[in-house]
């Protein structure tokens, strides 16, 4: 028998069900199931590959990486967590133990959650996701430039990429069509107020108003259950954070802003986006002219520097992502 092995020893007493006292530190090895024969365990547990076992737990010492826990930063504000990975010792042997000779290890990995989460730091703004986490989104916020939206959706369709439009409440309640159409491209919709105010400017009834009002269409008319709110043109309070909050919204900002509005050349765009564009960004487009022209170079410039592009969800959650093309 090839390399290092040891036998494992299994004592049973006729009259009582089979239990195997077996010594190492693998708890995989050492806790066998008490109700099965002592026979059974035999066939399956033979023999421990002992070179293969010492080689994997090396190795899963090696690359463990720590969970990075969710906080609140002073300019950043929320910032949410990433967890960290792991190997499964148990299931790598498991997936191993009859391998060919001279075969690599296929090692099998577990993300370790991190322990503070965004749901436990209560009312704060979201500018950013985590910056160990290759990923970004596209905040597309819509109350105008219907005939771009289409065209971009082609292009994303085009690129594999899903990620979030924040629709105004009075665009949806005269587009639900193409809202639709959003929906069924497999994006994410969410809630931008519902007549794209100040918020900060409005009396707490009316903030509650335009909030709850766009959440309420986002479920009647489509059928989704709202998770995070854009405030409009970034304007918001304390208060703001704390009516989204109450309704279980999270309020969610931008990291880098196209400014598209002000009709920037697509080049510029495009060349701004790809210079600074950072793990966890959030970047901040509208339906228009020169976002729509950019969006494809956007997309490369972002991929070129290695990274995924998601929705707001899955740039905001703890989940683990490996860089984009490895």
């Amino acid at each position: 028998m090839k390399g290092l092995k040891m036998a494992v020893l299994l004592i049973s007493i006729a009259s009582v069900a089979g239990v195997a006292v077996i010594t190492g530190s693998w708890e995989y090895i050492r806790q066998l199931n008490k109700t099965e024969h002592a026979i059974q365990l035999e066939q399956q547990f033979e023999a421990v590959d002992m070179d293969l076992l010492r080689e994997i737990e090396a190795e899963a010492a090696k690359t463990r990486i720590e969970p990075v826990d969710a906080k609140v930063d002073s300019v950043w504000k929320a910032i949410p967590g990433y967890n960290g990975q792991e190997i499964d010792v148990e299931e790598t042997y498991k997936r191993n133990v009859k391998r060919k000779a001279g075969e690599p290890i296929t090692y099998v990995y577990r993300q370790i959650p991190a322990k503070v989460t965004l749901d436990q730091l209560g009312e704060h703004p979201i500018y950013r996701g985590n910056p160990n986490k290759p990923m970004v989104s596209l905040m597309i916020n819509v109350a105008w430039g219907n005939e771009f939206i289409e065209p971009m959706l082609d292009i994303l369709d085009e690129e594999k990429i899903k990620t979030t439009f924040f629709l105004d409440g009075s665009w949806l309640a005269k587009n639900q069509e193409l809202a639709a159409e959003i929906l069924k491209r497999g994006h994410e919709v969410e809630n931008h107020a519902y007549s794209h105010p100040n918020m900060s400017q409005l009396s707490r009834s009316r903030a509650e108003l335009e909030i709850g009002k766009t959440q309420d269409l986002l479920k009647e008319k489509l059928g989704v259950t709202n998770q995070w709110f854009a405030p409009p043109s970034g304007d918001f309070n304390q208060q703001t954070v704390s009516i989204a909050h109450s309704r279980g919204l999270k309020t969610v900002l931008w990291t880098l802003d196209t400014v598209d509005w002000k009709k920037p050349s697509p080049e510029s765009v495009v060349r701004k986006i790809s210079s600074k564009v950072e793990p966890g960004f959030l970047i901040l487009m509208h339906p228009t002219s020169s976002s729509s022209k950019a969006l494809k170079g956007m997309i490369q410039g972002i991929r070129a520097k290695g990274l995924h592009i998601g929705t707001v969800s899955e740039t905001l959650s703890p989940e683990r992502i490996s860089p984009y093309g490895s």
